[in-house]
């Protein structure tokens, strides 16, 4: 998550692979492992609006093996400067390239950036509608919230890889710590987003809750501590609730665990495995669901699993809880709603006590 990344080793492949990457990156240093194995990987094709993917589907594009290994690029997210994340000090993917998940958000709520800034940062990590994205990084939900911006700006085939680094390490794949530059693109090919209804404002949110709420779920993707109150999450929120009307749909034991969604050798959950825990929540898919968090980060992983399953009745609340929290005015619940352990009031009654200290 944010300003706190966890380090997950991995082992890398050789410098001798970096010309499969379309020459979408240029090498500035030469500091790649030795190359012990060169063997052609093989993989079966995957459909574009697959999201997750396996270390050996990845291989085997970097391989040549793939139609998609003619317009790649291959992004390391990390929070902040590529000096500041695990890059070069443990290692990347062969012709990765390093991508600051502020490329897509920012202050003062951690939105999405506006459409224009998402684009520029895009064409300078050499990516445009057409280019197939494959997405790296040390924490899962936030190479998602890359997946997911990149998918709301237009790009028509983004790819995870299922697991992160340790996948690519007990798959037996070698790393390297050479810094590799983007080759810039010029034109992005469509309007940004090309996706606007993949985000909800706060407005339309207010408005659905209102309006439609026998068809309209909000679904917090939080801790159950954070769901009922007893604590924002974040060092910076220091009010703890939900919104009037927000469902719980699980999310981990705080911001930095994602064990419903993530599992312990850090692949993501499937969708039949996300279907099952959400149904035992009396949600229902047949309505329209718009998932949010604290800021985005968690939220992105159930919109990808649907997104790949063909749903299309889904959406982020791209502000979470921190945007509802701007305005005193805002209804929100405190505890169970389930429950008669629950109270109704507004963001300006709640304490400002419960920020993570």
């Amino acid at each position: 998550m944010k300003k706190l990344v966890s380090l997950l080793a991995i082992v890398a492949l050789s410098t001798t692979l970096l010309a499969g990457c379309n020459k979408a990156t240029e090498s500035t240093t030469s500091e790649a492992t030795t190359d012990t194995a060169v063997e052609s990987v093989q993989a079966d094709p995957v459909d574009q609006k697959t999201v997750f993917v396996s270390p050996q589907w990845v291989k085997s594009v970097i391989d040549g093996n793939q139609p998609e290994s003619s317009n790649y690029v291959i992004l390391d997210a990390a929070w902040g400067d590529e000096a500041d994340s695990t890059y070069t000090s443990v290692g990347h993917i062969p012709g990765s390239v390093h991508v600051d998940i502020a490329s897509v958000e920012g202050e003062p709520m951690w939105n999405l950036l506006p459409a224009d800034e998402v684009e520029k940062n895009m064409l300078a990590h050499g990516v445009t509608k057409d280019t197939v994205v494959i997405l790296t990084g040390d924490d899962p939900s936030g190479t998602a919230r890359v997946a997911y911006a990149y998918l709301w700006a237009g790009v028509e085939n983004v790819k995870v890889l299922d697991g992160g680094r340790a996948a690519w390490t007990n798959a037996g794949y070698e790393f390297e710590k050479t810094s590799n530059k983007a080759t810039p693109a010029t034109s992005f090919g469509a309007t940004v987003p090309v996706h606007p209804e993949y985000q909800l404002s706060i407005d339309t949110v207010k408005e659905k809750l209102e309006k439609e709420a026998d068809t309209f779920q909000l679904v917090s993707i939080r801790s159950w501590a954070e769901h009922i109150g007893e604590t924002s999450g974040y060092s910076y929120m220091d009010k703890a609730g939900e919104p009037k009307g927000a469902v719980w749909g699980k999310g981990g034991s705080d911001p930095y665990h994602m064990e419903d969604y993530v599992h312990a050798d850090g692949t993501y959950i499937t969708m039949d495995e996300m279907k099952t825990m959400l149904e035992e929540l009396n949600l229902s898919f047949d309505k329209e669901m718009s998932f949010y968090c604290g800021t985005g980060w968690r939220a992105s992983i159930p919109f990808l699993l649907m997104y790949q399953s063909g749903y299309t009745n889904m959406s982020m609340y791209d502000g979470g809880w921190y945007e509802w929290i701007a305005d005193p005015s805002n209804p929100v619940q405190v505890g169970d709603p389930n429950s008669n352990d629950v109270v109704f009031t507004t963001v300006g009654e709640l304490p400002d006590d419960k920020a993570v200290k």
